[in-house]
């Protein structure tokens, strides 16, 4: 059964760090492309940044480019994500998603491009 289960949210101010993780059960993760996306209340859910495994690369959106960085630890089986200088845009519902068919790239921040999510977990950044 291919899982994936997020941690490490919580509550910081502005400017503070937060790493999220992301542990994979049934599958490789250095198989299956993965991605983090967030959503905040009343908004659509957006990429935010991801690891495609066949291209071996990192992608962000332009909004944390330069503050967030993805890494996995293969040996653990798990994707992190490292958050800093966080900014209250950055607030909501972040999920880790796999896809075992790798999108195009330019499909690497379409939802649709995944097939396995977890629940989220909770990001909360005051001013």
């Amino acid at each position: 059964l291919v899982q994936v289960a997020e941690s490490g949210g919580g509550s910081v101010q502005a400017g503070g760090s937060l790493t999220l993780s992301c542990a994979a059960s049934g599958f490789p993760i250095q198989y299956y492309c993965m991605a983090w996306f967030r959503q905040a209340p009343g908004k659509e859910r957006e990429a935010v940044a991801g690891f495609h495994t066949t291209l071996k690369t990192t992608y962000y959106v332009d909004s944390v480019k330069g503050r967030f960085t993805v890494s996995q630890d293969i040996t653990k089986n798990t994707l992190h994500l490292q958050m800093s200088s966080l900014q209250p845009e950055d607030a909501g519902m972040y999920y880790c998603a796999a896809a075992g068919l790798c999108p195009t790239w330019d499909n690497v921040f379409a939802s649709r491009s995944y097939n396995y999510w977890g629940q989220g977990t909770q990001v909360t950044v005051s001013s």
